[in-house]
């Protein structure tokens, strides 16, 4: 059998995941890459890109490592339990060398055209043109497509009235890199996401005023979690979602006030606390209190040097940065492909445009999930290789159209609506659904006759993203220790003092450390009594 060809765009998390998966199910992957070299999105760069996603020099990711990881390849024990920037770069590069991969990309190489080729009605197949780094440009036939550039590529900067008058400086986050241009300068920053609120504590370090401009507020969630767990780790676990939406969104918000009362630091929204994306920053109420960052209204107009905010007051400011958010455009596959527009699309599970007749292009890491993308992307690109393999297919077209329209009318319904909320989901919901189309969902039901203690720490514990190893196409022998082991890994990175009580141990230094199973039991007894209260009170 003819082994199939796959052009994957972008080497950055997704392009990586694609590479790896394609290898798995005996594909030939085609990888092309414009930068020098892997990590996309965390590749950073001290100046931003066209068509380039951008992060700036002191950002930190805000999901924890074992929830962010590949799910046949934790992050090592030693790397921060949330990573700054340069342990992510070092994590893609060691999963990267650990499976053999950069020998599939092609550096320097920049994807012009995607379209579909004079075979494709017949066999599916796409004309890929590229501009090699020499300057010459050439067009490729693969069987299949992946285009994996995410979604952080097309600053999103809304008009404001006066804003052409204004003289100060301005720029778009996409554009920020550091604060050092910001020293004793009056900044505004514009946004409530997680962009905005990150480079608003990081430039409240060094200028002499900052206001937040934020139209609806938000529910600001700590990295930090009780005990120091992760908070994403304790809060993306099967039971938790189980519940009733109203019972974790009462439990997020009263967790959320509990650290700061969000009316008295100007943050309250309208909208309950699973109504719209969350920002996580734990610095933020911090900055306030001391009076280094001013909650402001939205913006109602620029002047020459001021702003004049939606409650009539005014502040003059030097310069503001746009944390608009992006629009989700694929510039290189023609509009009438993706039927991307206004942000909004008809893409199937976010994935496949479903008036294709083949199945064999695919659009991965647009969604945006309330949790982190490196697994939903490796979980596409998983399903999108057992496709092109044949041991999957998709359903018709009215029912891809169903399902769009469904989740069209699921997504309204439960958050408020905003530039970004066009294709949210939940992160456990939507990784289940996926999985469920390859077989790679546990089955809770078995796993209990098998290992009883696995199962209950699969549905009490993280969810994190070894449970798709555990059964079916691409099982995963060290799936098992992977989960048993997740809070283990958390914390090693944080045990550098050695306790009292354990200095007489016999052990080697490296294994003097604090227990974790006091961490899991609190956390369990945590779980099953604060959330069986809240059923009771609400129901």
């Amino acid at each position: 059998m003819i082994m199939k060809k796959i052009a994957i765009i972008g080497a950055g998390c997704s392009g990586l995941a694609a590479i790896k998966s394609c290898l798995d199910e005996g594909l030939e992957p085609v990888c092309f890459e414009k930068e020098d070299d892997i990590g996309g999105l965390w590749n950073y760069s001290d100046t931003s890109k066209v068509g380039k996603g951008s992060i700036y020099r002191n950002c930190v990711i805000n999901t924890s490592k074992e929830m962010m990881a590949f799910s046949d390849f934790p992050p090592p024990e030693s790397f921060p339990m949330f990573m700054p920037h340069e342990y992510v770069l070092s994590y893609f590069k060691l999963y990267a060398e650990k499976f053999g991969l950069q020998k599939y990309i092609q550096f320097r190489t920049s994807v012009l055209n995607i379209k579909q080729s004079d075979k494709y009605l017949h066999d599916g197949s796409w004309d890929v043109t590229v501009r090699l780094g020499s300057g010459d440009i050439r067009t490729e036939t693969f069987d299949g497509v992946l285009v994996c550039t995410g979604h952080h590529t097309y600053p999103y900067q809304p008009d404001f009235p006066g804003l052409n008058r204004f003289e100060g400086s301005t720029l778009h986050s996409h554009s920020y890199k550091e604060n050092t241009q910001f020293i004793g300068k009056r900044v505004l920053i514009v946004g409530i996401g997680n962009s905005a609120v990150d480079i608003a504590v990081d430039v409240s370090h060094v200028a002499s005023r900052v206001y937040l401009s934020t139209r609806r507020g938000a529910w600001v969630i700590s990295r930090m979690g009780f005990w120091g767990l992760p908070a994403d780790a304790m809060a993306n676990n099967r039971f938790l979602f189980s519940l009733p939406l109203s019972a974790l969104e009462w439990s997020v918000e009263k967790m959320a006030n509990f650290r700061f009362d969000h009316e008295g630091y100007g943050l309250k929204p309208m909208h309950r606390a699973l109504q719209a994306h969350p920002t996580i920053n734990d610095e933020l109420p911090y900055r306030i209190m001391t009076g280094a960052l001013k909650v402001k209204p939205g913006v109602h107009h620029f002047n020459e040097h001021s702003v004049q905010f939606a409650d009539g007051m005014s502040e003059e400011i030097d310069a503001v940065i746009f944390a608009t958010g992006y629009e989700y455009k694929i510039g290189i596959v023609d509009e009438s492909v993706t039927r991307i527009k206004n942000n909004e699309t008809t893409l199937y599970k976010y994935m496949f445009p479903p008036h294709l007749p083949h199945p064999t292009l695919a659009i991965v890491g647009l969604v945006q999930a309330i949790g982190a993308v490196m697994p939903i992307s490796e979980m596409q690109c998983r399903w999108f290789t057992r496709i092109m393999k044949g041991e999957n297919h998709l359903p018709s077209e009215e029912e891809m159209l169903l399902d769009i329209e469904d989740k069209r009318t699921d997504m309204a319904r439960t958050y408020v609506k905003s530039q970004r909320h066009t294709l949210q989901c939940f992160w456990i919901d939507y990784m289940d659904e996926i999985a469920n189309e390859i077989g790679v969902k546990p089955n809770m039901r078995e796993l209990f006759l098998q290992d009883p203690m696995l199962a209950l720490r699969c549905i009490f514990g993280p969810c994190v993203p070894a449970q798709y190893r555990l059964q079916g196409p691409g099982k995963w022998s060290g799936a098992k220790e992977a989960i048993e082991n997740t809070m283990s890994r958390c914390f090693t990175s944080t045990r550098t003092k050695l306790m009292p009580k354990n200095v007489c141990l016999p052990e080697p230094v490296d294994k003097l450390v604090i227990s974790v199973p006091k961490y899991l039991k609190s956390y369990f007894i945590f779980v099953f009594v604060f959330f069986f209260l809240i059923c009771m009170v609400i129901l």
